[in-house]
């Protein structure tokens, strides 16, 4: 791993811990769950981009990187509260008849 990439999965991991902090519903998600998956995004974009010849010291490598890690954190932090409260609801309603 390089120093570039390593510099790179560090501000995707903040982008998408900020990402969790603008978000509402913040007690329907892990603390951690989007930090998580924005690393863990911009670590394959990177690794993908290098992979399809992208120079590691240019800017559209950063650029790209560090754009899918907020994007992809956005999406999932807010298709997962309205997912996590309709399973709620049925699991309550499978007990309370039970």
């Amino acid at each position: 791993m390089s120093m570039e990439m390593l510099f790179a999965v560090i501000g995707g991991l903040f982008l998408a811990l900020a990402v969790h902090f603008l978000l509402p519903h913040r007690d329907l998600r892990g603390s951690a769950l989007l930090a998580a998956i924005g690393t863990a995004v911009t670590a394959v974009v990177w690794s993908a981009l290098t992979w399809l010849g992208w120079p590691f010291d240019g800017g559209w490598i950063w650029v790209v990187s560090l754009l899918a890690s907020p994007l992809v954190a956005t999406a999932v932090g807010l298709a997962l509260p309205s997912r996590r409260s309709a399973a709620d609801e049925r699991l309550f309603a499978s007990l309370a008849k039970g």
